[in-house]
């Protein structure tokens, strides 16, 4: 045998003889071992991941439905104020326009009374101008003692009247 066919077999002797060793020694064992149980490992975290993600998921439907419900309840919150302001304008519109009513009725009210009382103001000053004026003409017409009877019958009957 030539020397490299002899290092060939020599290299392969070694090598199988270590791996013997290894064997003996439970060595492969011990790496399936270690790689099962980090096998399980990686299996743990990937269930993890999954659940934190299905989690996450969850919260994430959670928030956006929960940010769905506040934008339905602001829209109805807006609504409603803008409602309440609208009836509340149209409420303050007719309290206004009463009033403005009633002032305006107050007005021609106390507009009709001093009418009213310059009316009987004017009457009154002309009964007493109609009285003075039918005094002179009786004293003229009229005998003293016939006239003071008649005069004073006269300006009683005219005052009656006008008032």
């Amino acid at each position: 045998m030539d020397t490299s066919a002899l290092s060939t077999l020599v290299s392969l002797t070694f090598l199988f003889t270590f791996l013997g060793i290894i064997a003996y020694f439970g060595v492969f064992k011990k790496i399936g071992a270690a790689l099962d149980e980090r096998a399980a490992k990686i299996a743990l975290e990937l269930e993890e991941a999954k659940r934190l993600h299905d989690e996450a998921k969850q919260l994430l439907a959670d928030y956006q439905r929960r940010a769905k419900n506040a934008e339905g309840e602001a829209a109805d919150i807006v609504a409603r104020a803008r409602e309440d302001a609208s009836r509340m304008k149209e409420e303050a519109k007719a309290a206004l326009e009463e009033q403005i009513a009633r002032r305006a009725k107050a007005a021609e009210a106390k507009i009709a009374l001093a009418e009213a009382r310059a009316i009987a103001d004017v009457r009154a000053a002309a009964a007493d101008v109609a009285i003075a004026a039918a005094g002179k003409v009786l004293a003229v017409q009229a005998n003293a003692s016939l006239g003071d009877e008649l005069i004073a019958t006269s300006i009683a009957d005219v005052k009656r009247r006008l008032n």
